[in-house]
């Protein structure tokens, strides 16, 4: 009976490994390193911006959290006057939701035709598309800039989405994941009557909506986040993206005017939630399109 006792206990409460101490150690310790910058900024944003420019962030909680938000999301700013919180928030959504709607239909498309269109330099074209991954934006964004600007795309949002919407890392994964498919489905498809439009259509996107959702997180935080071009693109402060309108907050130093170091701390902590969303959404699903392979 005591044997007997004494397995059950053990199954019940296993005894801890001295490697399973060090794993979570090493977890706990990285979780805190990535927090802990999120917590001083959110320190920041409960204390008077002069206070935080004369001591810097402190271990103290002030009591400007709430007003710190109301002047983030609904206090207009700059020149024209017009410039809110609640205004940028909704141009990175445009520009986040642009880029990711329009470099997954045109990723898509572009495998579509690499991969089932008997095409002479096929390959080729694979290729060149690919090593547009070694040109960042920073090699091409003057000529961008011109030709955005001889397009009459200036302060637009079709200037800030599509001149950068073509993207060669969802046509790579679209590809890969078309090239996988097996050849069975498109000899049956093509026996029932299905065109190149209805196969895409009603058989190839249906099986992509993992893939779909893993390109969407990537290029939703790419097109989120994006500085330099919103930057070039837009000079009208009712453009303004989340990520432009922070950098200027912080900016105000000539005279007697102190940086608004609270509510633009407010604004990033802001800026930080759709894209967390966006990832807490479609995790499983983007874990199953960057490593699925069974269709």
């Amino acid at each position: 009976m005591t044997d007997i006792a004494e397995t059950t206990l053990a199954a019940r409460f296993p005894r801890f490994r001295m490697r399973h101490i060090l794993d979570h150690t090493i977890l706990i310790a990285g979780s805190l390193f990535m927090l802990v910058p999120l917590l001083v900024v959110l320190q920041t944003t409960t204390v008077p911006d002069v206070e935080m420019l004369k001591n810097g962030p402190q271990l103290v909680i002030g009591d400007q959290l709430d007003d710190n938000f109301k002047k983030a999301m609904f206090k207009a700013s700059g020149f024209s006057g017009e410039n809110t919180g609640m205004s940028m928030l909704y141009n990175s959504l445009i520009l986040g939701l642009g880029f990711a709607f329009g470099k997954i239909v045109i990723g898509m498309m572009a495998a579509y035709a690499l991969v089932y269109f008997r095409l002479r330099f096929a390959t080729l074209a694979f290729w060149l598309i690919f090593t547009t991954l070694l040109l960042p934006l920073e090699v091409r964004i003057l000529p961008s800039y011109e030709v955005a600007q001889k397009l009459g795309l200036l302060n637009t949002y079709t200037g800030l989405i599509v001149p950068l919407i073509a993207s060669a890392t969802a046509t790579f994964f679209f590809r890969q994941f078309f090239r996988s498919v097996p050849e069975e489905l498109v000899e049956a498809a093509r026996i029932d009557g299905a065109g190149p439009v209805k196969f895409f259509v009603d058989i190839l996107m249906p099986l992509s909506q993992t893939m779909i959702a893993a390109m969407f997180i990537i290029m939703f935080v790419y097109g989120w986040n994006q500085y330099l071009w919103p930057t070039m693109i837009t000079t009208d402060e009712n453009m303004y993206t989340l990520v432009r309108g922070i950098k200027q907050l912080t900016q105000d130093m000539e005279g007697t005017n102190i940086p608004e170091f609270g509510r633009a701390n407010m604004l990033a902590l802001i800026a930080i939630l759709p894209p967390v969303a966006v990832v807490i959404f479609f995790q499983s699903w983007f874990v199953k399109g960057l490593t699925e392979s069974d269709k």
